[in-house]
């Protein structure tokens, strides 16, 4: 990754993410980013589980973002831009 491009969490890459469960204990995510959501005021991030969680395996977590310690990159993704489509005709 060159020294200018900036890292973001791309939907589809795989993350471990270590986040506050209880102020002695953090809690440790394995999955699949499926994008950001809110909680009330909160962003948040939105994880589907792997299969290293067992019993719950493919549920989605919502992780918010002020909780978060620490962000693993397992297997990122490439960010595609997609190119915003003309429309061919105008009505108006």
């Amino acid at each position: 990754m060159p020294e200018d491009e900036a890292i973001t969490l791309t939907k589809g890459s795989r993350y471990r993410i270590v986040s506050i469960e209880t102020r002695e204990k953090a809690m440790v995510s394995h999955g699949t980013f499926r994008g950001y959501a809110t909680i009330g005021q909160d962003e948040a991030v939105n994880l589907e589980l792997d299969e290293s969680h067992q019993s719950q395996s493919g549920k989605t977590r919502l992780i918010p973002t002020h909780m978060i310690l620490a962000v693993d990159i397992v297997d990122q993704v490439k960010e595609t831009k997609e190119k915003a489509k003309v429309p061919e005709k105008m009505f108006g």
